[in-house]
């Protein structure tokens, strides 16, 4: 589980380090008003950035074990791991229901 982890860290470190170069090539490939070689030059270099940083190799992992299903994007935790600490009162504002 930790290789998981680490491996998202680093795809999302990736992906914020080339995110200003990423936006102004893919605009530049799809900007219609450029010439066709310009235009395929800046597609050639979007293709030449790192594969993990692009946006899309990000995965939102629970924190606790690194589990990829059942997340929850505001406690960044799956859905075991929040259960178990809502019921022992780690997780602020949360109460179990009770009707």
């Amino acid at each position: 589980m930790r290789g998981r982890i680490l491996r998202d860290i680093r795809a999302r470190r990736a992906v914020s380090k080339n995110e200003l170069q990423r936006t102004i090539w893919r605009y530049m490939s799809r900007n219609t008003t450029l010439e066709p070689q310009v235009r395929m030059q800046a597609q050639l270099a979007l293709s030449r950035l790192p594969r993990e940083a692009c946006p899309t190799a990000i995965k939102n992992r629970c924190v606790a074990t690194g589990r990829g299903r059942g997340v929850f994007n505001k406690w960044k935790l799956c859905r075991f791991q929040f259960r178990i600490r809502a019921l022992n009162g780690e997780l602020p504002g949360v109460d179990k229901a009770s009707w």
